[in-house]
């Protein structure tokens, strides 16, 4: 029997990921393709409340590529979900409007459902057996779910990510001493709300753009390789080496490491700062890292339906 063949898309705040799978007739899948682009669709969002021209072309260019590396393969399915950006920004109708002409029919899916997803993708990639907490970072908002083994107990999510901390903190190159620490106080803030709903975790996961990068660099991996990121462990005191040394670089210093995409490099301290404080108020020594994010929960989600 031949396989189904189902494409996934996350139109992320920061960035755009695109997931092939190939679904067999007893439920296993094999992922054919994955790829994503740092698009920045929510750039000056808090500030304007809309979504701007420039990032929505950007975006749109993207998906289009998207839309011809995906009809290669023949596909029985697309699945397409865009978050924060699209909750918040006044003109994200007009801007899906554009995407459903490319034939995506987007979903603007909740920060709860967001969550779900990727505790779900989680759980199936990691098989952790105690209650456990995953870091969703991501450009526009920030999930933090809890859960034990596949079970969600309680889902957070925060309207902060690295797009608009970035924007709201860091107005120098290299960041002054007080923009970090007003950034920091403001996270502790924010993450000791999720701390008290799930403090008996045993562990703490990662994932997003910027916790991937982060193992690059200390593993030293150029050009990256997910099998060598998904799985592994970073500890607290070489996330704090990597917000201090990058915290005291500029721009332009930052794109010239080979394991920092140009666009990450303007916003990477504020996604560490997001994983530094959340690991010092869930008092974790470690935190275990997951290349599974929302396009697995999205798959995960739709082969339960089948």
């Amino acid at each position: 029997m031949k396989p189904k063949i189902i494409v996934l898309i996350d139109i992320g705040t920061y960035s755009t990921r695109m997931l092939i799978v190939a679904v067999h007739g007893d439920g296993s899948f094999n992922e054919i393709f994955s790829v994503g682009r740092i698009t920045a669709l929510g750039r000056k969002l808090k500030e304007t409340g809309y979504l701007q021209k420039e990032a929505m072309e950007e975006t749109l260019a993207v998906l289009r590529e998207y839309v011809l590396i995906a009809k290669e393969y023949h596909p029985d399915k697309i699945l397409a979900v865009a978050t924060q950006a699209c909750r918040e920004a006044k003109n994200a109708p007009e801007f899906l409007e554009r995407v459903k002409q490319l034939g995506i029919d987007v979903k603007v899916i909740s920060g709860e459902e967001e969550a779900s997803l990727s505790f779900l993708a989680t759980s199936k990639a990691l098989n952790i057996q105690d209650k456990f907490v995953v870091i969703d970072q991501g450009g526009g908002s920030t999930e933090f779910s809890y859960g034990e083994k596949d079970k969600l107990i309680r889902a957070i999510s925060f309207p902060f990510g690295i797009v608009n901390l970035t924007e709201r903190f860091i107005k120098s190159d290299p960041p002054k001493p007080q923009e970090l620490e007003s950034l920091q106080e403001f996270l502790k803030g924010q993450i000791e709300t999720a701390y008290k709903e799930m403090k008996d975790a045993n562990q703490l996961v990662g994932l997003g753009g910027t916790i991937t990068t982060v193992v690059a660099l200390e593993k030293n991996l150029y050009p990256y390789d997910s099998k060598k990121v998904h799985g592994s462990t970073l500890t607290y005191d070489s996330i704090k080496k990597w917000f201090e040394k990058l915290s005291s670089m500029t721009v332009s210093q930052r794109k010239s490491i080979p394991m920092i995409e140009d666009k990450r490099a303007e916003a990477i301290v504020s996604g560490i700062a997001i994983f530094k404080v959340a690991m010092e108020t869930f008092q974790k020594d470690t935190i275990k890292i997951s290349e599974w994010g929302v396009r697995h929960g999205l798959l995960l989600t739709y082969l339960q339906q089948l």
